[in-house]
């Protein structure tokens, strides 16, 4: 028989459902929820709560959706640590770092791919992220392309197939050969493994031509597209992107009027990965200017060794505020529903009636303290599906409560 949830004292609960509190994002003050079967069957003011089988007490913290990180890639070996040193001696980023990782996925067996796998699964749960997407895209091969992705399986249902990251060293002088190899053989040993097919449309990738051809290729094998997009320069990733139904256009850093107006008139999600930037030394995209037209904004941490090695959404969502002209809601709500908006998915980035019972405690009375606290570890608890993923060690605590100042 299932047993019913509560979560209760909560100083204030978020549920993206401007229906249930207020605002956009449907904000409940002094709020508790309740859970069962791993969904979210009831929110409302604590004064109006019925009896639970059991319950947990916020002590007043708030509540937000569970992180839904749309863009990453966990599956790899080595890290570049010196690339980055190099950048932030000047060093201009460039999308051939991608070679060396490939070469150290390629030599990786199973087991060690897996252990950092599992490592950024983790990191993902206690950074408060409840669903992430995978992209492999660091064998480029049919057999290191199949088994990224088959152990990506096991981590996520959120698998994308990014054969069509770079072309890798032995194809440098031929190019459509290996668009040929992807389109084919690998696509065919990947696709039962994946939800999803991305290319990388930009400078030192892909052009447009050889990304539609990937892109039309996986739509043929059932796969939902995805692009990486305008992120070194302008350039066609976005139109394409709109053109082909592709339920995001990721980066979006170099942007003309006609990017902006596909993006707002269409249905495809820009996710915005300020963690890139960060690393990179690399213009922000401008958020305000996509909001402002209409288009649907996410934001992602485009986990990846070579530039943006961080699990934090809390991160990213900071960074959005003050270097990408958002409000701190505006970012909160692009890192929990604009996230599965971009996913396609209507079960999660909400607490909506029904939603999967995807949630995170702040340590911390309200959501605006995700911007306004920057770099401060304010997870406290996690649930996913309704069961506890991870909590904060006893005795730890940030104290973001009482209202004092000096």
């Amino acid at each position: 028989m299932s047993r019913a949830s509560a979560i209760t004292n909560i100083g204030s609960l978020v549920t993206n459902d401007p229906d249930a509190g207020e605002g956009p994002l449907g904000v409940i003050p002094e709020a508790a929820l309740v859970m069962m079967s791993g969904r979210i069957v009831w929110t409302g003011p604590m004064a109006d709560l019925q009896p639970a089988d059991e319950s947990f007490d916020a002590q007043g913290h708030a509540i937000v959706p569970g992180f839904v990180d749309s863009h990453a890639h966990p599956v790899f070996a080595g890290d570049r640590a010196d690339e980055f040193a190099a950048r932030m001696k000047g060093e201009a980023y460039q999308a051939g770092g991608i070679h060396r990782t490939v070469r150290l996925t390629r030599e990786a067996t199973n087991e060690v791919l897996d252990r950092t796998l599992q490592r950024l699964s983790a990191e993902f749960a206690r950074q408060g992220i409840t669903t992430f997407e995978a992209k492999s895209g660091y064998g480029l091969t049919v057999h290191d392309e199949q088994r990224c992705l088959q152990l990506a399986q096991q981590a996520t249902e959120e698998t994308t197939f990014l054969g069509a990251h770079v072309v890798p060293m032995e194809f440098a002088h031929d190019p459509d050969g290996y668009v040929r190899l992807v389109c084919e053989d690998m696509l065919q040993a990947c696709a039962p493994h994946a939800r999803w097919i991305d290319v990388f449309c930009d400078r030192g990738a892909f052009d447009a031509d050889q990304a539609r051809h990937v892109l039309q290729a996986g739509l043929q094998a059932g796969l939902w597209p995805r692009v990486h997009a305008n992120q070194l320069q302008p350039g066609p990733g976005v139109q394409l992107a709109v053109e082909v139904g592709a339920a995001s256009a990721d980066h979006c850093t170099y942007l003309s009027a006609e990017d902006v107006d596909a993006l707002a008139t269409g249905h495809t999600v820009a996710t915005l990965l300020p963690g890139a930037e960060f690393s990179t030394r690399s213009p922000y995209p401008d958020a305000r200017r996509l909001l402002d037209a209409g288009a649907t904004v996410a934001l992602a941490t485009d986990c990846n060794p070579g530039s943006s090695y961080t699990t934090s959404m809390s991160l990213c969502i900071a960074l959005a505020v003050r270097e990408m002209h958002m409000t701190p809601d505006e970012a909160v709500w692009a890192a929990t529903l604009g996230g599965a908006k971009a996913l396609r998915r209507t079960d999660v980035g909400h607490l909506g009636i029904g939603s999967r019972a995807d949630l995170v405690e702040l340590d911390a009375p309200n959501h605006l303290h995700l911007s306004y606290r920057p770099g401060v570890d304010l997870i406290n608890r996690v649930w996913v599906a309704g069961d506890m993923a991870w909590s904060r060690p006893e005795g730890y605590e940030v104290d973001g409560l009482d209202g004092s100042a000096e």
